[in-house]
């Protein structure tokens, strides 16, 4: 079954995900910035703790990774769908198993936020660790998706 994408809309569709994904990628740069602050705000005395207090950098982390969650699953889901209804196949390769694996990564990062809450130190550390390893995947999908973008616009 192939799905025919009126031409005016399919310039639209086949380039929404990855300029999403470079959108969502500067967001998890910001999220990386303000979770070191809320980090150091555990550590910072007088001044400089009132400074980060200030800055509500537990809130807009807190906020934005909420939206960043939502965002991974539905430009995830978005990217597969678009390959599907340009392709009618998928093409399993490293750009989708990773963006798999970096979705999943997403959801394990949220699902320590209640732990981390309670005051687990293991689960914060565990927090961190996993957005290292996806801000890394994501650098890499950054630069693949690149790739992909360059051959469909040479096709």
């Amino acid at each position: 079954m192939s799905i025919e994408i009126p031409a005016a809309i399919e310039p639209i569709i086949t380039y929404f995900h990855p300029v999403a994904m470079w959108v969502l990628f500067a967001i998890v740069l910001n999220l990386a910035y303000s979770g070191y602050k809320v980090r150091r705000m555990r550590s910072a005395k007088g001044e400089e703790r009132k400074a980060i207090v200030k800055g509500k950098f537990r809130d807009k982390h807190y906020v934005t990774a909420s939206f960043m969650l939502v965002a991974m699953i539905f430009g995830t889901v978005g990217g597969i769908g678009v390959t599907y209804l340009n392709n009618s196949k998928l093409f399993l390769g490293p750009h989708l198993v990773v963006g798999l694996v970096m979705t999943l990564v997403v959801g394990i990062s949220a699902a320590l936020a209640p732990f981390m809450q309670k005051g687990n130190d293991l689960a914060r550390n565990a927090h961190i660790a996993v957005n290292v390893a996806l801000v890394v995947l994501f650098g890499w999908q950054a630069v693949s998706g690149m790739e992909i973008v360059d051959r469909i616009m040479n096709q």
